[in-house]
């Protein structure tokens, strides 16, 4: 129910301060808002979410295993790194797709 109560907070923050931005004027007469730039802002943000759930995931579960047995702990870090480039590369590559998307929006 926490989770919920968030996101409903979350949306309600998102749609009181898209107001002022979508009340601007632009030089050419035309919207500055569009379908494309919101589903871009939108993924951007779960992306960067997602990846700061994974990379507490990740520290999380090499932090127990280390605890549980230290003499593998030598062993788990550069896996532990490895995953979390790999997260962030992937993390980076949404990204990227976000603000391409939101770079070729059309009137």
């Amino acid at each position: 129910m926490k989770a919920f109560q968030f996101v409903l907070l979350a949306f309600v923050v998102l749609l009181v301060l898209a107001a002022p931005a979508m009340a601007a004027d632009v030089a050419g007469g035309t919207s500055v808002f569009s379908g494309s730039s919101a589903g871009a802002g939108l993924g951007a943000a779960f992306a960067i979410v997602g990846a700061g759930y994974g990379f507490g995931k990740i520290g999380a579960a090499a932090l127990e295993s280390m605890a549980r047995q230290p003499e593998v702990a030598g062993r788990i870090f550069p896996a532990m790194i490895v995953i979390a480039a790999l997260l962030e590369g992937a993390t980076l590559f949404a990204l990227f797709i976000c603000y391409t998307i939101a770079g070729n929006k059309s009137f």
